[in-house]
């Protein structure tokens, strides 16, 4: 039986009426998943495709932790397979594949990267790296991905390399390496995108839902002031880098992954990512991403968070001048904190059985899946590319029906309807894939939602209404954290907010 994948304010209201008569009925659901990020949002999707009836509570909002602060990169796992992490680049290699040709092509796109070779690096590094690159050919060869979509790598000469980016400082560059990976349009945007297909299965996505209490048949949460008791078979945790709270034998080390936003003109609009190694840290790179909207994303660190976890982690000033300083090594003109136009962190939940130790960096990123005394099943570790599979891992754990999402195409990703949309849409097209036009059909008849929110913004009024009315956004911090992303630049923000306020007052979603 199909539903709609539309996240609607009714429907939410409906979905709460559903728990809070479960004990009057004596009933109970299938499972609970705790956790609106990538993976629970993976665990729900997996789960109602397999015909179970499931409920999704997640304490804030979809996105709201890590899921929304990653590279936005669906990368086939070159770098684990350079520190010994065989089966997490194999893993990375071939979900990389199944997101790009079937289950999200419209969010998922090919993305040249360019490494280069500057005078004063060893020939024996060179060749390292190049050796790494054809071990990556390799990988994505045994993983099905076709060469139309990810191209062999191979050598550049210094011009062809300046071609890709020409802020290179070309007097000191003797080559580059040519290779490519996967760019994520979004990442809270594939979250969305998760959890709304689960919605198309049946399953029940609530948002503002504070888990207070859990054992392996029965939760207890707060939704809008009120207490209720969720009767289940079966309860999954992917709370991420608090997955402690759930399962006090997994040891939780937070890494912190900071991120620059820079302008794309301030590199001369390079047409690949420009990768830098890490002198002195085998396996470590630096990075600057090309992304939608004229903006570049470098970094990224690796940094163990001590004490307590934050629920919005924030760069520190070392961090970003480390970013900086690696960055500009190659650069015909370094990059400064002056050039910087946003700013933002995540944490990664690596995770180990008992205490971890060394730095971060050395921590695997493959997950684990774990059963409680009390019978609740932690999903924890692993990487946002990986989701599906840790899903199935997880789901495999409660029930013997068969997974069927390795193929199954997440909202949007079926049909083209690009050729008959208007061109104002085409940003639309790239964020929304073919529900686009019903976005173009919502803004039909109103100028307002056919403009940008701001001028030099690129967001349209219609993303915000679409997000109320379809998306689950319960808040202008929804809207603009989370579905927009017009938060990532504050001065964007600062620019659209009467726009974004205006288009929220005459929409109800409280």
């Amino acid at each position: 039986m199909q539903f709609s994948a539309d996240l609607t304010p009714q429907r939410r209201q409906q979905d709460l009426q559903f728990l809070q008569e479960l004990q009057i009925r004596g009933s109970r659901v299938d499972l609970v998943v705790v956790g609106g990020g990538i993976t629970g949002a993976g665990v729900a999707l997996d789960a109602a495709s397999r015909g179970l009836q499931v409920v999704l509570l997640e304490g804030v909002d979809l996105a709201f932790g890590t899921s929304r602060w990653s590279s936005k990169l669906v990368h086939g796992g070159l770098r684990y397979l350079a520190n010994g992490q065989v089966h997490v680049a194999w893993e990375s290699a071939v979900e990389r594949g199944r997101l790009m040709r079937r289950i999200a092509p419209h969010l998922v796109q090919p993305m040249a990267q360019v490494l280069p070779i500057m005078r004063g690096d060893s020939a024996r590094g060179a060749a390292i790296m190049r050796a790494g690159l054809m071990a990556g050919d390799l990988l994505r060869a045994f993983a099905g991905t076709p060469g139309r979509l990810l191209p062999h790598s191979r050598r550049l000469t210094a011009e062809q390399t300046m071609g890709w980016v020409p802020a290179l400082a070309r007097r000191d560059l003797k080559a580059g390496l040519l290779s490519w990976d996967g760019r994520l349009e979004d990442d809270a945007r594939l979250v969305v995108a998760v959890a709304r297909t689960a919605a198309s299965f049946g399953a029940r996505i609530i948002t503002g839902a504070q888990v207070t209490g859990a054992t392996g048949t029965g939760v207890s949460v707060l939704i809008d002031g009120s207490a209720i008791e969720v009767p289940t078979r079966s309860v999954i945790s992917a709370v991420g880098v608090w997955a402690e709270s759930f399962d006090p034998t997994l040891s939780v080390t937070p890494s912190q992954g900071s991120h620059l936003l820079l302008a794309a003109e301030r590199l001369d609009h390079p047409r690949a990512a420009l990768t830098v190694p890490v002198p002195d840290m085998h396996g470590r790179y630096c990075f600057v991403l090309p992304r939608p909207d004229n903006l570049l994303l470098a970094g990224i660190t690796d940094i163990e968070v001590p004490g307590a976890i934050p629920s919005v982690p924030t760069p520190t000033p070392s961090e970003e001048a480390w970013i900086l300083q690696q960055v500009s090594r190659v650069l015909a003109r370094p990059v400064s904190e002056q050039d910087v136009i946003g700013r933002f962190a995540g944490l990664r939940p690596l995770v180990t059985v008992g205490d971890a130790h060394g730095p971060t960096s050395d921590i695997s990123r493959r997950h684990l899946v774990r059963r409680d005394d009390s019978g609740i099943v932690t999903i924890a570790g692993g990487k946002l590319t990986t989701y599906r599979r840790m899903a199935q891992d997880a789901v495999d754990a409660i029930s013997d029906r068969k997974c069927v999402t390795a193929d199954l195409p997440l909202i949007g990703a079926d049909g083209d309807t690009a050729a008959t949309l208007p061109d104002w849409a085409s940003r639309l097209v790239r964020r929304y894939g073919s529900e686009a036009s019903r976005l173009v059909a919502m803004a039909q008849d109103d100028a307002l939602l056919r403009e940008p929110v701001a001028p030099q913004v690129p967001v349209l009024g219609v993303e915000i209404a679409f997000a109320i009315a379809c998306e689950g956004a319960r808040s202008f911090d929804d809207v603009v954290q989370r579905r927009t992303r017009l938060s990532l630049v504050p001065a964007q923000l600062a620019a659209a907010e009467p726009r974004v306020r205006e288009i929220l007052a005459r929409t109800v979603y409280q």
